[in-house]
């Protein structure tokens, strides 16, 4: 059984920062893939970092610069560094991690966890 505990959301304000963090439990496997998603209310969930086991990262537009994906393949946890915070961040934040095993793929989500900006 694969979980993914978040911790890190909160209230902050505009401009300030804020560091989700995720670890995902599974003996033995290995996610080739983790992200963070978010869906604000009335919105539909959009990726906004996504990273492989090798390190290659990919960020949404609309928080390139501000954003920093990152993630320790040994203790299978992926972080989301978040910096000069918006009000139109404010959303709950989904990790993601997809497991390889036996050669297929199974993606696993995480409870989600608010993050809301003050303007």
């Amino acid at each position: 059984q694969v979980q993914l505990v978040e911790s890190g959301g909160g209230l902050v304000q505009a401009g300030g920062s804020l560091i989700l963090s995720c670890a995902a439990s599974g003996r033995g496997l290995s996610f080739n893939r983790m992200a963070w998603y978010r869906q604000a209310p009335g919105k539909q969930r959009e990726l906004v970092a996504d990273i492989s086991s090798s390190g290659t990262r990919d960020y949404a537009d609309s928080v390139k610069g501000r954003f920093t994906i990152a993630r320790d393949n040994a203790k299978n946890t992926v972080s989301l560094q978040m910096n000069s915070l918006k009000p139109e961040d404010t959303a709950v934040y989904y990790c993601y991690a997809r497991a390889l095993l036996l050669s297929r793929q199974y993606p696993y989500w995480g409870q989600g966890t608010q993050v809301t900006v003050s303007s």
